[in-house]
């Protein structure tokens, strides 16, 4: 969609571009138009409000209330969008440009209808591709929808793309580790697999070296599920510490929940002193 493009280039900056780059070394800088995270959230909330005043306005409730905060946005360019138009960017994918699809992740993020919103997301998550859009994706429907939404996240576990993997397991972390928490979330977590399609890693590389030069789809799978048992142990210690004692995890994996839930203000000491005697050695 050239007029969200056109949009998005006012916001240009190359210094931020290349801070960006330096953190992304999978994502190719040539694509990297430097649009802050704070401008894309601004841009995408007004574009998002365009797509939940037609959904309220079909369902028929609060539409004059809906249609005041669309006039409310302060950007001209955007009120003159369309739904046409911003369903028309959201069906292009994959995107060119990094910050096409970081504004599509924020888009989709503030999308108040849930069915609207898993139907963007399944179609998005394929061609997610770094760790940035991946995480930056976090629709705040999904608070209010949890059994359904579960039924998503157990099969996106089960997908042979990364980032779809690393998706599901953060929303596992966001949504499902404190009062709606199961041991259950744990054992589906810990049994993921994922099968890199890299040739370059080392001999070892399914347990004890994950390196995001030779590796970096594993890398940020194995990183996400170290993530999510650090923050595990530090809301579900009594629940978690049997993953850690029976050393259900990858060597790499186990080691690194471990180093995380160490530098956590979350965890006690305690925990911390005794989360030191399972680490692994080579």
């Amino acid at each position: 969609m050239k007029k969200i493009l056109d949009e998005l280039k006012k916001y240009k900056d190359d210094k931020f571009a290349s801070f960006q780059a330096k953190l992304m070394p999978t994502v190719d800088k040539k694509s990297m138009i430097g649009v802050r995270t704070p401008d894309l959230k601004t841009l995408a909330k007004e574009i998002a409000n365009i797509l939940n005043t037609s959904a309220v306005t079909v369902k028929g409730s609060n539409a004059n209330n809906s249609k005041k905060k669309e006039q409310g946005s302060h950007n001209v360019m955007i009120q003159k969008l369309s739904k046409k138009d911003v369903e028309s960017f959201l069906s292009e994918l994959p995107h060119k440009y990094f910050d096409e699809m970081q504004l599509h992740a924020f888009i989709i993020s503030d999308l108040k209808d849930f069915d609207s919103c898993i139907k963007y997301v399944e179609e998005f998550l394929p061609y997610v591709d770094n760790w940035a859009t991946c995480d930056q994706l976090s629709p705040k429907v999904f608070a209010k929808h949890k059994d359904e939404l579960f039924k998503y996240i157990n099969k996106w576990l089960k997908s042979k793309k990364a980032f779809t993997i690393r998706f599901a397991i953060g929303m596992l972390m966001q949504h499902y580790l404190d009062k709606d928490f199961k041991k259950e979330y744990l054992d589906l977590v810990a049994n993921v697999n994922y099968k890199s399609k890299s040739k370059t890693g080392t001999k070892n590389r399914d347990d004890d070296v994950i390196n995001i030069n030779t590796d970096p789809d594993k890398y940020y799978v194995e990183m996400m599920r170290a993530w999510f048992f650090a923050t595990a142990l530090a809301k579900q210690y009594d629940a978690t510490l049997p993953i850690i004692k029976n050393k259900k995890l990858i060597r790499w994996t186990h080691n690194k929940t471990i180093q995380k839930a160490k530098e956590s203000f979350r965890v006690s000491d305690a925990h911390k002193k005794e989360l030191n005697k399972y680490l692994l050695k080579k």
